[in-house]
Parts: C-alpha cells; sequence; structure tokens
C-alpha cells in the first residue's frame, strides 16, 4: 500500500550543460559532464560583436543541451542595469541557439566565490581576470546543478529566443 503523501520522484535532465558569466569585457565558460556532476573551465570568450558565434560553436561542439547563464543581482536581488544587458544579451543568444534551451539563474556572489577559491589554491587573481570569469562560470553551472538536483526542477527561469 502507497502512501499517497509521496513526493513525487526526482528526475535529473541528462546531457552537458554550458553556462556562461556574461561581462562587459570577457565572457566566461564552463562546461559539465553529460550527467551533470562535475563543471570545469572551458575558455574566455571576449565580449563584444563575435561572442555569440564563439558560443554558438562551444554549444555544438560540446553537444550541449542547455545554456546557463548568469544573471547578475544585487544582494537584496533587485536588478540593475547589468541585469538587464545580461537579459537582453541571453535572449539573442536563445534565438541564436534554438533548441537549445538557455535559462538565467541568480549568480550573485559568484566572482567573489571564485576569486576566493582561486586564493585558495595558491592562484593570483592579477595573473589573470579570464581565469577568475572561468571559474564564476564553473561556480554558476555547479550552483545551478545543484539546485536541479535537490528539487527536480531545472534551475533558474527559462528565455524566451529574441530573432
Amino acid at each position: 500500500m502507497s502512501d499517497q503523501h509521496e513526493a513525487p520522484e526526482k528526475v535529473f535532465r541528462r546531457g552537458r550543460r554550458i553556462a556562461v558569466d556574461v561581462g562587459d569585457a570577457r565572457i566566461g565558460v564552463a562546461v559539465c559532464d553529460p550527467d551533470g556532476l562535475i563543471a570545469t573551465p572551458v575558455e574566455t570568450v571576449p565580449a563584444g560583436g563575435r561572442s555569440q558565434a564563439r558560443l554558438k560553436a562551444i554549444v555544438e561542439e560540446y553537444e550541449a543541451v542547455e545554456v546557463v547563464v548568469g544573471l547578475p543581482r544585487s544582494l537584496n536581488g533587485k536588478e540593475g542595469p547589468a541585469a538587464a544587458k545580461v537579459r537582453e544579451y541571453a535572449g539573442r543568444l536563445a534565438g541564436l541557439l534554438y533548441p537549445v534551451g538557455v535559462r538565467l539563474v541568480d549568480e550573485r556572489m559568484t566572482t567573489v566565490t571564485a576569486a576566493a577559491g582561486l586564493r585558495a589554491s595558491g592562484r593570483s587573481s592579477k595573473k589573470g581576470r579570464s581565469v577568475i570569469d572561468q571559474a564564476a562560470a564553473v561556480v554558476i553551472l555547479q550552483s545551478a546543478l545543484e539546485t536541479e538536483r535537490v528539487s527536480g526542477r531545472a534551475p533558474g527561469e527559462s528565455v524566451e529566443p529574441v530573432i
């Protein structure tokens, strides 16, 4: 006899995900394994007109099923001009990558966490902002994967493609 109040079985979607940490100068990129266990850095893409084409090539190269974009919010959760820029960028990226889905996830404190992790491992943040951007993308992706594992639902919010 089963209990009618059992929690539904949590489902984890299989497939590689790409995370991007969008900045004004650089975009950090990370990828996870198909089982969604470990996020690793991929590269830092220069921000600007050609960045989305490079991200599309990375998505194709890794056969990603989804792209997770970090959404910068203030510590109190409000969105400012940087978040508006990222939302617009993510919408254009979703249009370019369709049918691969794009999701926005909260990225508060990821750069701080990434820089602290690099310092703890003996790497100087002065040696390369691009390394911090990649590490921030790893933190974004690892957090999104953990959220999905715990909740059984896709993290963040889906982005409507802008054509």
